[in-house]
């Protein structure tokens, strides 16, 4: 079994870019004598938020993300702009990792009539060195 999300980091010329990261899930025993389920560690995390957009936001100047996070959609979609000009569409049940903190950053636009409901996960800064 594995899970699937999408990466936005900046590579080593500050350009923002996606990756698709594909994740191996393990059989464990979380409530025995039930079967066994799957899993696999994700990220070490700094605390969790809500994050509510309006429908008439406008995040289509570029810009870096504020810290390394996870984004859950939970209502609504939005899209985001690479600063190598790929774009992507994160509907509702999508998991984005946001890693460009640096350089070129990203544009995002709000899609539909919806707003946007977001549970995001704070991350730790990467480890320099």
């Amino acid at each position: 079994m594995q899970a699937q999300y999408t990466r936005l980091f900046t590579d080593e010329g500050g350009i923002s870019r996606f990756s698709d990261i594909n994740v191996e899930l393990n059989a464990k025993y979380t409530a025995p004598p039930l079967a066994p389920t799957h899993s696999a560690p994700f990220q070490a995390t700094d605390g969790c938020f809500w994050l509510g957009v309006p429908k008439g936001w406008n995040g289509e100047t570029p810009h870096p993300a504020p810290r390394r996070q996870v984004f859950i959609t939970v209502r609504g979609e939005y899209q985001m702009t690479a600063g190598d000009g790929a774009v992507r569409r994160f509907p509702a049940g999508s998991v984005l990792l946001l890693e460009d903190t640096t350089g070129s950053g990203h544009s995002t636009k709000i899609l539909g009539a919806d707003e946007l409901l977001i549970f995001a996960v704070g991350l730790p800064p990467q480890a320099t060195g």
